[in-house]
This record gives C-alpha cells, sequence and structure tokens, in this order.
C-alpha cells in the first residue's frame, strides 16, 4: 500500500497503531496535515485504549470531544485529500 511517498507492507496497517504510526510518519511529520491532527488522533486513541482495555469509563465531555474531534478530522482530511468533494 502507498501512503504520502511510501509503501508499506499491509501487516503495519492491520492494527490501530501501526496505522496511527504511518499517519504520523507520513502524513504528519511531512506537513500534509497539522500537527493538531496528529495530536487529535492520539488523544482519541488513549481514551479507545482506556475504554477497551482497561474498562475506563469516559466521561460525557470527553465523549462529546471525541465525536466532534472526528467531524473535524474527517472534514481536514477530506479537505486537504479530496478538495473538489
Amino acid at each position: 500500500m502507498e501512503i504520502a511517498g511510501g509503501a508499506f507492507r499491509a501487516e503495519q496497517l492491520k492494527t490501530h497503531s501501526g496505522l496511527i504510526s504511518a499517519f504520523s510518519m507520513r502524513l504528519v511529520k511531512t506537513g500534509l496535515v497539522s500537527h493538531d491532527l496528529g495530536r487529535t488522533l492520539n488523544k482519541a486513541e488513549d481514551l479507545r485504549l482506556a475504554s477497551d482495555y482497561r474498562g475506563d469509563a469516559v466521561k460525557p465531555e470527553l465523549a462529546e470531544w471525541a465525536v466532534q474531534s472526528a467531524t473535524e478530522f474527517v472534514a481536514a482530511i477530506d479537505a486537504a485529500f479530496f478538495p473538489s468533494s
């Protein structure tokens, strides 16, 4: 699979952490997307890990933040890579 200037083996993109790492290396560090988007993705992943693996409850305000951030994240990616849509 080709992602912004570099090939990745499919195995590298089969996990959340592998995909987030690829996102950071190929999109954030190269300046194709903002560092804020990278931080947002990492914070959302932290919430997912806390909920899924530690069983921590996610406070409603953090859940609302995650939903709002996801909407903004998708809009930013759409604008950056699919400007005509």
